[in-house]
């Protein structure tokens, strides 16, 4: 029973009173209606707000001195821009040794590959021996693996000077920065979140009970809070496995079909969604009486127009009405008004101009 339904039977609790009988055995006179069931289909509406799909946590890839940050939260960036920098002097000094590295290996090579042709020249003329010609040739491919280590070297230099200047990875809005001048940054230590410009979610926080209702296959209605009519629809696209233990909320995210631009990042919105009709009794509230703790109805036997106090179960409640789902059958005769004076097995009459 959702919270406004047990304020409703607390309501009816308290007001309940003692019901004296009559001792002259007089009829009472009451209202009666019909119990007459219907296909009633009811909507949640719960507000969340508009986020990005996708939200992704910038970090450096090494670690330094942030010598400068370039963007802050609200800014609209893009893919390649520089948000932040750290001291590259470390790096360049890596890369310089690295391009001396292979400065040096390829003179190595120069002089391994001059010694091998000469040896080479040597052996044809029978001059040199075979083995001289094999050690040259040994140093020559040693020379080689020696120049393409050195060039690995100095490319990975390179790249992880490259790694001091934090890049957007694609156009979007920064939500978060992290990032301060003169902040000394670990590797991995996120420095900026980056929501990406595509496709945005609604996300609403839903009561648990909700999930054990069987929703419509229709979709959920996405309006702005602030403007009405601007409006889209959306599907559920996840559903978080773990429930907040202090609001007993589940946080679920629609994707939205379309987003009006309206709809900005942190845009307050109102989701409607239809749960699967349910055959219910619409009876006014004040025909609902309790028996312990549940709601019940005073049921008119027809034969001999006496009643009965019987629990039912009720649904929901709505503006002066009660959603009963069960607890009566169709066709039977239920007092509407004038139950605070009944007791069971009392004889009631029917007034003129009461529902039928």
């Amino acid at each position: 029973m959702t919270r406004s339904g047990r304020m409703m039977l607390a309501a009816l609790l308290l007001s309940a009173t003692a019901m004296p009988a009559l001792a002259d055995g007089a009829s009472r006179p009451v209202r009666t209606a019909p119990v007459h069931f219907e296909e009633r289909e009811q909507t949640v509406t719960i507000t969340g707000e508009v986020v990005a799909r996708v939200e992704t946590d910038l970090s450096f890839r090494v670690g330094g001195r942030i010598t400068g940050w370039f963007v802050d939260v609200g800014d609209a960036v893009k893919e390649g821009q520089v948000l932040a920098r750290l001291d590259p002097e470390e790096q360049k000094a890596d890369v310089e040794a690295g391009e001396a590295g292979v400065r040096a290996a390829e003179a190595q090579l120069k002089l391994a590959r001059a010694n091998f042709d000469r040896q080479k020249s040597l052996l044809n003329d029978g001059i040199s021996t075979r083995r001289d010609f094999d050690d040259a040739e040994t140093a020559l491919r040693t020379a080689e693996s020696a120049r393409e280590a050195a060039i690995a070297q100095s490319d990975t230099a390179k790249e992880l000077l490259s790694y001091t200047e934090l890049r957007a990875p694609a156009d979007g809005i920064v939500t978060a920065r992290l990032a301060e001048a003169g902040q000394v940054a670990q590797a991995a230590q996120t420095m900026f979140t980056i929501a990406d410009t595509g496709p945005r979610d609604a996300v609403f926080n839903v009561y648990e009970s909700l999930f054990f209702e069987q929703p419509s296959k229709d979709g959920v209605i996405v309006t702005l809070l602030r403007d009405g009519k601007v409006r889209t629809t959306g599907h559920v696209r996840e559903v978080s496995p773990t429930i907040d233990t202090q609001t007993g909320t589940v946080r679920v995210k629609i994707a939205m079909d379309q987003t009006p631009p309206e709809m900005t990042l942190g845009a307050s919105v109102v989701g409607v969604g239809s749960l699967a009709p349910r055959r219910v009794a619409v009876v006014p509230w004040q025909a609902l009486s309790v028996v312990g703790s549940r709601p019940a109805l005073w049921i008119v036997d027809k034969a001999n127009n006496t009643v009965s106090l019987r629990p039912v179960e009720v649904l929901s409640f709505e503006t002066g009405s009660a959603l009963v789902s069960g607890g009566i059958e169709e066709g039977e005769t239920y007092v509407a008004d004038g139950t605070k004076l009944l007791r069971p097995g009392q004889t009631v009459t029917a007034l003129e101009g009461g529902a039928q």
